[in-house]
């Protein structure tokens, strides 16, 4: 049947204020990495909208964002970041009193890793010696020299994921309009999908833990510890600066005394170096990488960017590596 125009017309005007009001209920979530967006995505609803800032192949520690991507934070209804020991190119930014009221750093005083029960073994860092971090220059400005504070890289402990997920559902639970009740149900699947992916990869790794595993930076450190691996050594802590004649002397040592040593690098940074360090060394590699870049962004992606942590160390074994 044919709709008098009056009739098209209210019907279109209101059509149009559905549409526009539908686009001004959306809320718009900024993350600062990849990592941190696959969490948020696991809990969003079908009127959220979530971006990350650090595009693949970069690295948080000294990106420079883009002016659209800082239109992006000025446009966001909340903003989600590791914190100042992570994202250090968004200190100064997000100090300011413009986003203030909106920016929730997951690695706060309240999810300290260092406090948490299954963190036991924090004490107990593998190849973190102090005697194997005197490469550290004084005058580093990025304030990413894990050392002498917390490792900042929390999202790759399962159960610190599930804490900032908390966090991240709590923040979102008080924007205005949102289904405050979806978002909860969101986060009891998320906490009970990622356990049982953490049980199936524990399983998966039974047969690394003889394996000697050695990292290019300690972004691995918190997987290994959760897992019970060997990690014997770290090429750099602080990869923004090269590490001094007697570190890598050090490391090459262990490497040579380990047992089938494998050197989980990192397509971030730069591979000739780590090349040059293990050269003449039996030495074998696997990739594995901290920042999700080829990770679907799906409610279930995080648990498979577990997975893919995973699959990089079963890559080590001595039946399937690479020299």
């Amino acid at each position: 049947m044919r709709v008098p125009g009056k009739a098209l017309s209210l019907a279109l005007g209101a059509g149009t204020l559905l549409i526009s009001g539908a686009l001004q209920a959306e809320t718009r979530i900024v993350t600062s990495i990849k990592p941190v967006e696959l969490i948020v995505n696991a809990l969003t609803t079908d009127d959220m909208q979530a971006t990350s800032l650090v595009p693949p192949g970069s690295s948080p520690h000294n990106y420079t964002m883009k002016p659209s991507q800082r239109r992006a934070l000025e446009n966001a209804d909340v903003i989600f970041w590791v914190g100042p020991d992570m994202e250090t190119f968004l200190n100064r930014l997000l100090a300011g009193q413009e986003f203030s009221g909106r920016t929730v750093a997951l690695m706060d005083a309240e999810h300290e890793p260092g406090e948490q029960p299954h963190d036991e073994h924090a004490d107990d860092h593998h190849g973190h010696a102090p005697e194997e971090e005197e490469h550290h220059n004084e005058g580093d400005g990025h304030g990413h020299d894990h050392g002498d504070g917390e490792d900042p890289h929390i999202w790759l402990d399962p159960e610190l994921a599930i804490q900032m997920a908390e966090t991240i559902r709590d923040a979102l639970s008080e924007l205005d309009g949102v289904d405050a009740a979806a978002l909860n149900d969101n986060f009891e699947q998320f906490k009970v999908s990622v356990r049982e992916t953490d049980a199936n990869i524990r399983d998966r790794l039974a047969p690394a833990h003889e394996i000697s595993l050695f990292a290019y930076h300690n972004a691995f450190t918190r997987f290994a510890e959760h897992y019970d691996l060997k990690l014997e050594g770290v090429l750099t802590l602080n990869p923004e600066l090269s590490p001094g004649a007697r570190h890598i002397a050090e490391v090459q040592g262990k490497l040579r005394n380990a047992n089938h040593p494998c050197l989980l690098t990192e397509p971030q940074f730069n591979r000739q170096w780590w090349r040059s360090i293990t050269e003449n060394l039996d030495v074998t590699f696997s990739t594995w990488d901290p920042l999700a870049t080829d990770i679907e962004t799906t409610p279930d992606g995080y648990n498979n960017f577990q997975q893919s942590i995973a699959d990089a160390v079963l890559k080590c074994l001595p039946e399937d590596t690479e020299h």
